[in-house]
Formats: structure tokens, C-alpha cells, sequence
């Protein structure tokens, strides 16, 4: 029997990867022909999996894959120091050539290495910056000059990648990775992160350097029929049995919501004898929402009497229009400039998202518990 058939709250792959054959194509496609790619979609709908498996697919002695997720950097010189480890730790196969390529390419800025228990894998470099343009240009430049060193070409994916928007002078150090990184020849990369706003503001907005700067591909939420195949057969792959009606029913209970369907599928799984029944799913639902209640009481604790009310009104139904006289006095929600100033604030705290003019939940689950609680 296999260890765990269904995989939430990290990266997944193998037969836990599930369908995404449109996106996966696309993506490669891109990787191995030397296009830009921005990957835009909210949080846990498997990008950061997407990429990954793409990463597997591409890499060969002709591609070299550098992979770095930057979500604890907080500044310009944080990112240049993890973005010149992650290049030179993954396109290097042995301990004196990373070591020649950072004396190499890096000379002027003197690098200094510190090392880990593996001191081929587990290695970190602190670069000794001054602020000429000369020595940020070479940090940006090591990926383009290795590749013309080793006759390759190189795929940069970066993970977390909004947070240079909280960089402080966030828009010259923009402009910067920009301006070199469009002229590179034989470098291409692919930008992901998990703030769905903030990646739209990045990539959207004209008057930021990184508008049109590749392929965007905005993620869509894997379809009924392809959950119900991948459900179905992880059960039947352990010795287990759930109806396609029921696995249809784990999917549309969370609006299939990737990390929920699989978090739900194995609490049903955990429960489950020989064949799921009602039982266990509902058992399943009311644990799921169990376990997420807490995130739930600290994500709407210090939200203000008119955020709540906005919250309440969209889980009364109320998607578009908010601003209208009616819905103002309904729900109490004080004018409408009061609703655009709090429709700002619950789009950055991620706890709503605006697609074609329509306000909607982002979670799913949260809506629920929101509905439980407020109407």
C-alpha cells in the first residue's frame, strides 16, 4: 500500500501530480525555446508543483535549470546574495568549478563563502557590494556568462518572486533586473509567486519596468472530471473504493480549490475502511473546517466593523456593485469611497479577489466558516 496517496501544504509530484498537461507543455515550451514566462495565480493552486515538474522535464546538458525561492529576502543586497548562490550551486557539478566561476565572474566584488556540513551542496555567499552599477550588472550577468562558458542555455525560476514590490526604492531595483535580463541571450526565466495581487501589480501595471516582460500564464483551477479520475485511482491504488459522485462532491465542496481537494480526499481516505461513503465525508468536512478555524479567527480578528460587513455582504451574494446606495445602507458599509478604501485593504490581506468586476472569497473554506459565522 502506498504511504500517502493524497499530498496538501507542499509541493507535489510523481502520481501525486494531477493533470495540468496544458500548462506543462507550455511552460516546457517555453523553458526550452528561451521565452520569459510569468506564472500568475492565487496561493496553493500548484504552481510552485507546476514548476517544479517542469524544471525535471527540461533539465538536460543542453538546459541548465537554477531554481530559487526568494521569500525571506527583504532586501535588494538579499537577493543578489541568493540569486548569485542558487546560479552558481546549480550550474555547477563539482565543488572547484563553482569555486573558478565565482573567482571568475564575480572578481570584482570578491565574494565571501561559507560553508555548510557538504560543502558541495551546503555553501551560502555574502557579496561584498558598493553601490556602482558595474558590480550589481556582474551579479546579474553570472548566469549569461556561464552559459556562454559551459555552450548551454539556463532557465531562472524564481519562487516568492512579489517580494521585490516590498524592497525599499522598489522600482529602481526593478528597472535594474529588467534592464539586464532583457538583453540576455542566451538566459531565460520564469516569475512566480504566491500574492496573486501583488504579481498582477508587478506585471500589469504600465508603468512598472517589468510590464509584458514574458508569456504570462494565469493558472486555472484543474477541472471536475480530471479530480475525479485522480481521486478515484489513488483509492483504488491503495486498496480503497470512493464513487465518482462522491468524488465529485469533494470537489465542489471546496470549489476545487487544489491543496483542499487533496486535503479533503485524505481525511476521507484516513477514515475510510474499504469504500467511502457519507459518512466519511462528511466526518472528512467537518474536520477540515476544524483544523482551518484558527487560521480563520486570526485572519478576520483585527478586520474593522466595515471589513466585516463588505465580508458579510459578499457571502450574502452580493458580487459587483457594492457602491450602490442600496447595498451601502443594507450593510452598512458608510459611502463609496469607504467601500473602494476597504475593497484595497481585504485585496491585500488576500481575503478577496477581483476577477472581471466580481468580488469573491478567496477561500473557499473561509467562506464557508464566514457564512457559519456572520449570517
Amino acid at each position: 500500500m502506498e504511504n500517502k496517496p493524497f499530498i496538501f501544504g507542499v509541493a507535489t509530484s510523481g502520481d501525486n501530480f494531477t493533470d495540468r498537461k496544458s500548462e506543462t507543455t507550455r511552460l516546457l515550451t517555453n523553458f526550452q525555446h528561451g521565452v520569459n514566462t510569468v506564472l500568475i495565480s492565487p496561493r496553493r493552486w500548484g504552481k510552485t508543483s507546476l514548476v517544479q515538474k517542469v524544471c525535471g522535464l527540461a533539465q538536460s546538458e543542453n538546459l541548465k535549470i537554477v531554481y530559487l525561492d526568494i521569500f525571506s529576502c527583504r532586501s535588494d543586497r538579499e537577493f543578489y546574495d541568493e540569486f548569485a548562490s542558487a546560479v552558481l550551486k546549480q550550474t555547477s557539478s563539482k565543488w572547484d568549478e563553482w569555486v573558478e566561476n565565482a573567482k571568475l565572474f564575480l572578481s570584482r566584488i570578491s565574494p565571501k563563502i561559507s560553508f555548510g556540513t557538504d560543502p558541495m551542496t551546503d555553501f551560502s555567499i555574502s557579496l561584498e557590494l558598493n553601490p556602482k552599477s558595474e558590480d550589481i550588472d556582474e551579479i546579474l550577468q553570472l548566469p549569461e556568462k556561464i552559459a556562454q562558458k559551459k555552450g548551454c542555455r539556463i532557465v531562472v525560476c524564481i519562487d516568492e518572486f512579489q517580494q521585490i514590490a516590498e524592497f525599499s526604492d522598489s522600482k529602481t531595483f526593478q528597472k535594474k533586473l529588467r534592464t539586464v535580463w532583457q538583453l540576455q541571450k542566451s538566459v531565460s526565466y520564469c516569475l512566480f509567486g504566491s500574492k496573486k495581487h501583488l504579481m498582477n501589480e508587478l506585471f500589469e501595471k504600465k508603468s512598472l519596468p517589468f510590464y509584458k516582460f514574458g508569456d504570462a500564464i494565469y493558472l486555472q483551477k484543474i477541472p471536475t472530471a480530471d479530480w475525479v479520475d485522480y481521486i478515484c485511482g489513488r483509492f483504488e491504488a491503495t486498496g480503497k473504493s470512493i464513487s465518482p459522485e462522491l468524488a465529485v462532491k469533494v470537489c465542489e465542496t471546496v470549489d476545487n480549490h487544489s491543496s483542499y481537494v487533496q486535503q479533503l480526499a485524505w481525511l476521507i481516505w484516513v477514515n475510510t475502511d474499504k469504500v467511502a461513503t457519507e459518512k466519511e465525508f462528511n466526518e472528512a468536512y467537518k474536520d477540515i473546517l476544524d483544523q482551518n478555524t484558527p487560521l480563520f479567527e486570526k485572519q478576520t480578528e483585527n478586520l474593522s466593523t466595515y471589513q466585516m460587513n463588505f465580508l458579510r455582504a459578499v457571502c450574502d451574494g452580493v458580487h459587483k456593485e457594492l457602491s450602490t446606495q442600496e447595498v451601502i445602507q443594507k450593510y452598512r458599509l458608510g459611502s463609496s469611497a469607504n467601500v473602494v478604501t476597504v475593497k484595497k485593504a481585504l485585496i491585500k490581506k488576500e481575503l478577496i479577489e477581483v476577477e472581471k468586476r466580481q468580488v469573491t472569497i478567496s477561500d473557499p473554506l473561509l467562506k464557508v466558516w464566514l457564512q457559519r459565522e456572520l449570517l
